[in-house]
């Protein structure tokens, strides 16, 4: 059917496509791992991949999901923090040359809030901020109806508000980001600190791993979140201390309506949500004198970026 388009996520492990109807919905997927060494090989492999569903489905479009920033033109990746050799690379058109279909270049995290407004925790609103909780913080932002890339291409990169002052260094070369004090990696990071504080009570915590903080994983965390554990507890509270602040100053120059979370951390569910909202409608300026915005989980999981990207090659 004409209505079908691609969607396909571009990820520094994996390549996955699928064939996205209208409604949302994934009638089949097709996967490859992504070359270490990217480039013009991994352009292939995203042709490659895109062929595998041409083969079940025919489509007037398709569309390609990655982290890093996008020319506003849609065109061109300018910069990605874990693909070598793909900076400066015109995908449009060289995916229009090996597959003689229109080609739409959307930012992973941008697809993803797209995804969620049209299909996921934002249906039916207007507007949405989607923060996305992995190994840094990911953000989108749906205002009006339409997703907001800025002048440049680069906007709505929400990771990167600053909220400490010469706070830890972050992979975009400025101290303090939010990523770092509310991303998956900086709540083992809390653990690890919560840990040295109280090692006598941390036991517990660590024979979850193999008994020693290079053997704790988030999963563990979670899982003794959920049992009472207090030093686990106690890494969730700060971290959802440091969102809270980040969401407050974002909302004073956003306002949204609807706040959607997703990655892997929001697996923990009220044990991290809702400290996250207590400490966000506390410090959201002139609180108790308007409305609040809604703060809940994302719907879609991992398949956001390639149902939203399915859907903006339709735009």
């Amino acid at each position: 059917m004409a209505s079908n388009t691609i969607g396909i996520d571009v990820g520094g492990t994996k390549v996955l496509g699928g064939v996205v109807t209208e409604s949302g919905e994934i009638l089949t997927t097709a996967r490859r791992d992504t070359p270490r060494e990217g480039g013009r090989a991994l352009t292939q492999t995203i042709a490659d991949v895109a062929n595998e569903l041409l083969n079940e489905y025919q489509v007037e479009s398709i569309g390609v999901s990655a982290a890093g920033f996008i020319s506003s033109d849609r065109e061109t990746i300018l910069a990605t923090p874990n693909i070598a050799g793909w900076n400066g690379v015109n995908l449009d058109r060289e995916l229009t040359q090996i597959l003689n279909k229109r080609i739409v270049l959307e930012n992973d995290a941008n697809a993803a809030a797209w995804g969620e407004f049209k299909f996921g925790a934002g249906r039916g609103r207007s507007d949405l901020m989607l923060l996305t909780l992995g190994t840094g913080v990911g953000g989108g932002l749906i205002l009006g109806g339409a997703l907001f890339r800025g002048a440049f291409g680069i906007g709505a990169e929400l990771g990167h508000i600053r909220i400490v002052p010469e706070g830890h260094l972050c992979g975009c070369g400025i101290r303090g980001c939010l990523e770092q004090y509310a991303s998956g990696s900086a709540l083992m990071r809390h653990a690890r600190e919560a840990i040295s504080a109280s090692p006598d009570i941390a036991r517990n915590l660590l024979a979850r791993g193999d008994g020693t903080l290079e053997g704790l994983k988030g999963e563990h965390i979670t899982d003794a979140a959920r049992e009472g554990d207090s030093v686990a507890l106690a890494a969730f509270n700060t971290m959802a201390g440091y969102l809270g602040a980040g969401i407050a100053s974002l909302c004073a120059v956003i306002d949204p309506s609807c706040i959607v979370l997703g990655g892997g951390v929001i697996d923990a569910g009220e044990i991290f949500l809702g400290p996250t909202r207590e400490a966000a409608l506390r410090l959201i300026p002139f609180s108790g004198k308007h409305p609040y915005p809604e703060i809940i989980p994302a719907e879609l999981g991992n398949g956001a970026g390639l149902v939203g990207v399915a859907d903006l090659s339709r735009i």
